[in-house]
Parts: C-alpha cells; sequence; structure tokens
C-alpha cells in the first residue's frame, strides 16, 4: 500500500491484530495449562493451613495460580535469552516432545486391541466423512457447540481456505520463514515442519482412544490428556512425557511472546514514538512488551471459561476480523490502505462483541464477521484515493499475484518484467494439490496405526510416500537457486 498515510496505517492495523492475536493465544494457553497442571498439583493441602478467606482462594483459582507459576519462569527464560535462546530450546523440546509422543503412542497400541476399541467407538469411527449431526454426550449443554457437526465443518472449512487464500498470517509461526537465509532456506523449513508433527498426531489418537475406550475416569473432556497420563504411565516415564508437553507448551509460548513483542516494538512503538531509537532502548522497550503481553494474556484467560470457548472466539472470530482483507490484497488491485485498515478495524469490533454472545455457535458469528468487514473494507476502499500507481506496479512486477489486476497488468507491467523466481501458477496449484494430499496421508497413518487400523494406516502411508516422489520431481528440483551467502 505504500509509505503515504493509508499505507502506514495499514501497517499499524495489521500489528495491532498480530499483538492482540498473540495476547488471546496466551490467554488460550493460560486456561490449558492450568488444567494440565491441577491433575499433578493440587493445592488443596497447602489451602488447609492457610486462613480460610486465602485458603479459598486458593482453592477457587488453583488452576490459574499453577498457569501463572508456569508463565513466570517461562517469561524469565524468554526475556533473558531472546531469540537465539528461544531456538535453542526450541530443538531441544522438540526432541524431549518427539520421544514422550511416541512413548505414548507405542503403550496405547500395546493397551488397546481391536475388539476394545470396536466396542467402544461408533461404527463409522474410522471414516473421513463428516457426519451432519452429532449425538451430544455428558452433562446438559455440554458440546452444544459440536452439536451440528456439518454446518461446523462447513465453517472451518471455508476459514481455513479463505486463510491460505490471504498469504501469510504474520503471526508467530511466520518468523522461522522471515528468519532463514534466502527463499530457498524458507522452502526447507516449510517442508521439514510437518513431520515434526507426525508423532504428534499419533499421541492425540492414543489419547482419545484411551479416553473412549473407559481406560481412564474423566468427565471433563479438557483434562482428560493429563488424567491419561497420569492413569497409564509409571512413574519415571510420566515424568519424563509431563516434561515433553510442557516442553511443547513453553516452546510455543516463546515464540509467540517474542513475534508479539517484535510487532510492538518495530511497528508500533518506534514507527510512532521513538523513531531514532538506539538497539539499547529497543532492547529495553521489548523487555517492557514482552510483560505486558504476557499480563494481558493472563487477564484473557482468566476470564475464559474454558479451553474450547478461547479457542473459538481466537480461532473463529478473531481470525475473521483480518480474513477478509487479507484475501483482497492478493487479488483486488482497487483496495487501498484505508480499505484494509477499515475493514480489520470493523471485523475487530465484531469480533469483540462475539465475546458477549458465547451462546451462538462459530458457524453463526464467523460468517457474519466476515461480511461485516467485507462491507467495510469494499466501501472504504471505493471512497477514498486508490494506491499510487507506481506502488501497485511494482508490487505486481515482483509478486505477480492472481486475481483481479486487469488495469495494473495493462498500464506497467509487460510479460517480461515479471521476476523470474516466481513459479508458473498451473505447477503451483498443481504441487498445492498433492502436497495437501500428500499431508494428509503423512497425518493419518500413524492415528490409524495407533488404533489397530492396518490397512487404512498402509494405504495413508503408500499415499504420502507417493505425494513426496511427485513433489521431489515438480517441487524440489525446482526449488530457486542457492544465493551466494556472503553477499
Amino acid at each position: 500500500f505504500g509509505d503515504d498515510a493509508g499505507g502506514r496505517c495499514a501497517r499499524y492495523a495489521t500489528a495491532l491484530m498480530a499483538v492482540l492475536f498473540t495476547a488471546a493465544m496466551i490467554g488460550y494457553a493460560f486456561q490449558g495449562i492450568g488444567k494440565f497442571a491441577s491433575v499433578y498439583l493440587p493445592l488443596g493441602g497447602v489451602a488447609a493451613f492457610l486462613p480460610d478467606v486465602l485458603g479459598d482462594f486458593i482453592i477457587e483459582h488453583h488452576q490459574h495460580i499453577l498457569a501463572i507459576a508456569v508463565f513466570t519462569v517461562t517469561t524469565f527464560y524468554v526475556v533473558a535469552g531472546g531469540l537465539f535462546s528461544v531456538v535453542v530450546t526450541d530443538v531441544v523440546q522438540t526432541v524431549i516432545l518427539t520421544a514422550g509422543a511416541i512413548f505414548i503412542a507405542a503403550m496405547a497400541y500395546a493397551r488397546l486391541s481391536p475388539e476394545l476399541i470396536a466396542s467402544s467407538t461408533p461404527e463409522d469411527f474410522t471414516s473421513l466423512m463428516p457426519v451432519w449431526r452429532m449425538e451430544r454426550l455428558g452433562e446438559a449443554g455440554q458440546g452444544a457447540e459440536y452439536e451440528m457437526f456439518g454446518l461446523l465443518t462447513i465453517a472451518w472449512i471455508a476459514k481455513g481456505l479463505l486463510m491460505n487464500a490471504g498469504g501469510p498470517s504474520q503471526q508467530y509461526d511466520f518468523q522461522r520463514f522471515l528468519a532463514a537465509r534466502s527463499v530457498r532456506d524458507a522452502s526447507k523449513v516449510a517442508a521439514a515442519w510437518p513431520f515434526f508433527l507426525v508423532v504428534r498426531w499419533a499421541m492425540v489418537m492414543a489419547i482419545a482412544l484411551l479416553a473412549t475406550t473407559g481406560l481412564v475416569n474423566e468427565t471433563d473432556p479438557e483434562r482428560v490428556m493429563p488424567a491419561v497420563l497420569k492413569t497409564h504411565l509409571p512413574t519415571g516415564v510420566r515424568g519424563l512425557i509431563v516434561a515433553g508437553l510442557l516442553a511443547a507448551f513453553m516452546s510455543t509460548f516463546s515464540s509467540t511472546v517474542n513475534a508479539g513483542a517484535a510487532f510492538i516494538v518495530r511497528d508500533l512503538w518506534q514507527p510512532l514514538i521513538d523513531p531514532n531509537a538506539d538497539e539499547r532502548r529497543l532492547i529495553r522497550v521489548s523487555y517492557f512488551s514482552t510483560v505486558g503481553i504476557v499480563l494481558a494474556g493472563i487477564a484473557i484467560g482468566w476470564r475464559a471459561g474454558s479451553i474450547a470457548q478461547i479457542w473459538n472466539w481466537v480461532m473463529m472470530a478473531l481470525v475473521a476480523a483480518v480474513i477478509v482483507p487479507n484475501v483482497l490484497r492478493w487479488h483486488w488491485w482497487r483496495l487501498n490502505g484505508w480499505g484494509f485498515s477499515a475493514g480489520v478495524g470493523g471485523g475487530l469490533v465484531l469480533s469483540l462483541a462475539a465475546l458477549f454472545r458465547p451462546d451462538l455457535p462459530i458457524y453463526v458469528t464467523f460468517p457474519a464477521i466476515c461480511i461485516g468487514s467485507l462491507v467495510a473494507t469494499v466501501a472504504v476502499s471505493l471512497l477514498t484515493e486508490p494506491t499510487r500507481a507506481d506502488v501497485l506496479a511494482d508490487f505486481y512486477r515482483n509478486v505477480r499475484p492472481w486475481g483481479f489486476w486487469g488495469p495494473v497488468r495493462q498500464a506497467n507491467v509487460s510479460g517480461a518484467e515479471v521476476t523470474a523466481s516466481v513459479e508458473p501458477p498451473g505447477r503451483a496449484i498443481f504441487n498445492t494439490v498433492v502436497a495437501v494430499i500428500g499431508l494428509t496421508g503423512l497425518y493419518l497413518a500413524p492415528m490409524y496405526l495407533v488404533g489397530h487400523w492396518h490397512r487404512q494406516a498402509g494405504l495413508c502411508a503408500m499415499l504420502a510416500v507417493g505425494a513426496g516422489v511427485v513433489l521431489y520431481f515438480t517441487w524440489y528440483r525446482h526449488r530457486p537457486e542457492a544465493v551466494d551467502e556472503g553477499a
């Protein structure tokens, strides 16, 4: 959008949404780690030795107190170590979590029999076809948001398609690609990252089957995982697994906090308050930003009623606030900075309003927020001046986006001026489809294997291997050339 007032406003709107998203994800983590820790560290014994008022407070908020304790330790090493230490701990924690996930999956495979699984799960449990309506289980009102599962599936798929059509989401995980030395190295990161997640899907299925078959007694679905580990793992091994899961939490937490602090310092504080700040002052501001984001996340998590409540709001309401402007910025030349900012702002207002109507299902709030954001984006863009022609031409020449760019293409850019590194659209679409098929098989294979569904596991594994072979010839051998690292 350029560096005029509209372009700068779009930058601030993006940074504000990223910071809010980061704080909300910290609040989600606050809820999750509190419930996880409460299974292993009940504070009732401590409360018995304290005055009644203080003891009652500890019993009522023991999950929150434990979450604050974990947050304090993690925040300290994030502030003290910076990005380098976060990268190092990410590697160590990923190794620990991988070992723990493999052990849980192997333990579940050994303890579960095909007969026990068949008697405890629905007949179509292994089917990949979603059902339109699900039977509500448990207490009255529990799981109501999943009853209309067909509409829920449609909303989630629409959200996923729009998010991918909108390009990179500028959240903490995108730092891994921006930190790469070249486009070629970034492509390696993108290809390698899914393989680190394979064992986690096996662990998820193991925990779900152990709970479904009645091998763990827990009524709160958000406490099933720690209850499974506490019930089925021997002492010592349990400590390793819990350490691995805490490592996974701390890894994600540290990356999230670092990214949020970077948005505050580089995209809000420095351009708006002190453009000439030196590195020492920027680092000092980043310390305060880190602590501030964590405190905001704790406040959000403290007020949330459950993990599911805050997760659904973040993924389907807060994301909806920015999803339409993100799509239009790539596919419509007439979108300008003011329109982008209006779409984000209008969507943000609607997503915050959704907090006061937690009874509305996400397949109602998500399209409503998207439509409101769309109206604001298009209306303000058409009522204000378009982005400067030279800015649009430069963007189109280097990115070559798809969509409605006819006026820019005809007026400013010839086919010969397009950068040679841009992948042909046809091959890009083909590689995307093949990669999606391959990743689906890669993730489903270990899940089927844990449940003793060997035929399905084998077919999914063959699908993943086949997609990998195809991508070797259509993607891997056509990656950008290596750059001179000394340049």
